[in-house]
């Protein structure tokens, strides 16, 4: 892949000069699901498929992108006299938006670049490939003009300023976090109230972590994630007036219950539910997996998707399909949608030898009740974004 990237670069952009090479994952979360942006815990890892990028700089002001994903696109020019969002920009609004952020912060490039890219998450699956684009220009960024003083974290944190601001998507820190900061075989425990953070080595003792990716294509800026978000923060306006809290991941479960008539809306209740209980769900998760309870994780996994289907309503009809149809399969330990929702993947925890039988029993059913197929990764846990040899 990495070599396929660079070929491509020197056929359009010629093969003089310092042409240079990077990788950014994917990720997954396994549990902690829209508590980011609700100051709760999160449990992502960095995955091994992501995005592979070539880069060098250029002399002039000019920006040329191109993506193997996007190839009847052709080569896209820009200029750095031009950091404004476009909707016939189309992807490259993402690695746009970064050089943008990074001029915002202070650190403005001082010439333009030459960039192609090619990645093996697929599109629209909720692995998170805007956010494992705009890691991967981060990088690219800091290696290309040496920009000093930048950690991986606020790398992560300008990638997430981008998507906010410019690119109009309302995300909280967590896909940004997880594949700036990856670790292999390990995933993250992030508080993302204050950005604390724990490495767990994830021992899956014969088991594999299996995504299904649902192939229905969503638009996230378009959806109703910036509702569930907002509906968050109206349930919050409400507890504040009675309790002196900053954001619904401080709450126990039982102190929600004591003040959830607080909250004026029905709809904005049940919003505010799932965050609180999917962040104690996270909690109770991560120490069962420290102590080597896979069962007790699978359960949570589980009643983590329960909870995103009745409280938080972002599943739908085919996300909801592989899940039962999973958790009906021999060797499942957990299974729940992860990422935004509204179309996307699942992510299973399946013992190795049942694996092959539950790709062909989910896919069967799936493409049954639905009418097109679901495609199967079998995933490892990666490290974050870097430049590569």
């Amino acid at each position: 892949m990495q070599q396929k990237v660079l070929e491509r670069f020197q056929e359009l952009f010629g093969a003089e000069g310092d042409i240079r090479s990077y990788f950014s994952p994917g990720r997954v979360n396994l549990i902690g699901e829209h508590t980011d942006y609700n100051g709760g815990h999160v449990f992502p890892c960095a995955l091994t498929i992501g995005t592979y990028g070539a880069a060098r700089k250029r002399e002039d002001r000019k920006i040329r992108f191109y993506s193997e994903n996007f190839s009847k696109m052709g080569v896209f020019e820009t200029s750095l006299d031009d950091l404004v969002y476009h909707e016939e920009a189309n992807w490259t609004n993402y690695p746009k938006g970064v050089v943008w952020a990074f001029k915002e912060k202070g650190y403005e490039a001082p010439t333009g670049f030459d960039m192609v890219m090619y990645g093996n998450i697929p599109n629209g699956s909720g692995l998170s490939s805007s956010a494992s684009v705009e890691l991967l220009m981060g990088v690219i960024l800091v290696d290309l003009y040496g920009f000093e003083g930048l950690s991986m974290i606020d790398l992560a944190l300008l990638g997430q300023y981008a998507e906010n601001r410019f690119n109009g998507m309302n995300c909280g820190i967590m896909d940004q976090f997880a594949i700036a900061m990856g670790k292999e075989n390990q995933a993250i425990f992030l508080d993302t109230g204050d950005l604390s953070y724990e490495y767990a080595p994830i021992e899956m003792k014969g088991a594999k972590i299996v995504i299904a990716a649902s192939n229905k294509k969503r638009k996230l800026t378009d959806s109703k994630y910036n509702e569930r978000r907002a509906e968050c923060e109206e349930a919050l306006a409400d507890i504040q007036k009675q309790m002196d809290i900053k954001a619904l991941g401080e709450l126990t479960e039982e102190q929600f219950e004591q003040v959830q008539d607080a909250i004026q809306n029905p709809v904005c209740r049940k919003r505010a539910k799932h965050a609180v209980y999917e962040n104690q769900r996270t909690i109770k998760a991560v120490a069962a997996l420290k102590a080597g309870d896979l069962e007790t994780f699978g359960k949570l996994m589980n009643a983590s998707h329960v909870s995103l289907r009745d409280d938080y309503e972002v599943t739908g009809k085919e996300l909801d399909t592989l899940v039962e149809a999973a958790w009906k399969q021999e060797g499942v330990i957990g299974s729940r949608m992860t990422g935004a929702g509204f179309g996307g993947c699942t992510v299973s925890i399946v013992k190795e030898e049942a694996i092959d039988g539950f790709i062909k029993n989910v896919g069967e059913i799936y493409e049954k009740e639905i009418g097109y197929a679901a495609d199967f990764y079998v995933v490892e846990i990666g490290d974050g974004s870097r430049r590569i040899a």
